[in-house]
């Protein structure tokens, strides 16, 4: 059985090995890393030998640290990689911890440089350039994103919009229009290989793919809960949503909008928000539609979000990350030809 795995900006690790009574045998561990000293490979595939194929990744991390003698160093790679390599092996793909995940946090960009970055991240992890990743957003200035298959006209009244200084664009993604400002919101996109959501309706994945943030804010004591579709809520009101959208390069983007503390009286200004919606969410007042982060944890920004990273760190895996110049450059010239364009904007008036 054969499994290999490209440590992005790093190296390749290719491992072979034996299936015998449901237990790893015959391993063998190579590929184009650097390890010292050399003698420290015989300790990795020590540390696999025997092993049930039924092993986690953190089973075999974990196995791997162990028998690891003191001192030597994996260069380009890392025991997660071997641990992957070892479940591609199996045929076991699929889970959070498959992949080697990169938390990145970007400075405050202008709106349209936020929707082409997503599409940039999101085609480069379909294609294999960059690792599965969970991006933070701030905001450099007050907008209105409206889902990609809104009507402008019907949704954003854009006199008013123009009073506020609020700028108004259009994402990739469906669902509904959000407002926010700078220091108003917790906003995160996840860029996920489609594999790991395969075998799941787009229903099913948004579940899924929200899980971990209903644990954070969970543990901060706050009673957070999915609502299908598309809206993380509370006993209290609704806390944000999501929408995504699967590119046929092989990846999925799923971004959410939190409110943190929300001017809900400027809001509806700005929004059309008709009766319809609002009868529909059960309530007759749009600014009571939406129950602020700060107002059920008394917390800073800063500490929700360092929560949620903390939270999914230690549930999927992640090391800290970053934007290349690459990338932040195909962003600007996307964002120029497309996210900033009138065309894309009123392309449904």
């Amino acid at each position: 059985m054969h499994g290999e795995y490209k440590v992005q900006g790093g190296k390749l690790v290719v491992v072979d090995l034996d299936n015998i009574n449901d237990r790893l045998t015959n391993v063998q561990v190579h590929g184009d890393f650097f390890l010292e000293p050399a003698e420290a490979l015989d300790d990795i595939r020590t540390s696999l030998e025997g092993l049930p194929v039924i092993s986690t990744v953190e089973d075999i991390v974990a196995a791997i640290r162990a028998g690891l003698r003191p001192g030597a160093e994996m260069i380009g790679f890392s025991p997660e990689a071997v641990a992957i390599a070892v479940r591609r092996a199996l045929g076991v793909t699929g889970t959070w911890r498959d992949y080697e995940w990169q938390i990145i946090e970007t400075p405050a960009l202008r709106p349209a440089m936020h929707l082409a970055l997503d599409e940039v991240l999101a085609k480069e992890v379909g294609e294999g350039r960059r690792a599965p990743c969970l991006r933070f957003w701030e905001w450099e200035r007050p907008a209105i994103i409206i889902g990609g298959f809104q009507s402008l006209r019907n949704e954003v009244d854009m006199e008013a919009a123009t009073q506020f200084g609020v700028e108004t664009v259009r994402r990739i993604t469906g669902g509904g229009a959000m407002f926010v400002e700078p220091g108003t919101t917790v906003t995160y996109s996840l860029y996920a290989p489609a594999e790991l959501v395969g075998d799941m309706s787009f229903a099913d994945s948004y579940a899924f793919l929200d899980d971990w943030v209903l644990k954070a804010l969970n543990s901060l004591g706050i009673d957070a809960f999915y609502k299908p579709l598309n809206d993380i809520s509370s006993s209290k009101g609704k806390i944000g949503g999501a929408a995504q959208k699967r590119f046929t390069s092989g990846a999925v983007l799923h971004h959410v909008t939190m409110a943190y503390n929300m001017d809900a009286d400027k809001m509806v200004q700005v929004l059309r928000i008709g009766r319809e919606k609002l009868s529909d969410k059960g309530t007759t007042s749009a600014n009571k539609r939406v129950d602020p982060l700060r107002s059920q944890t008394g917390l800073p920004r800063e500490e929700i979000i360092e929560r949620m990273k903390e939270t999914f760190r230690s549930l999927n895996g992640g090391i800290a990350g970053g934007v290349s110049a690459d990338e932040y450059a195909a962003a600007e010239k996307l964002a120029a030809e497309k996210f900033s364009t009138d065309e894309w904007l009123r392309h449904i008036p």
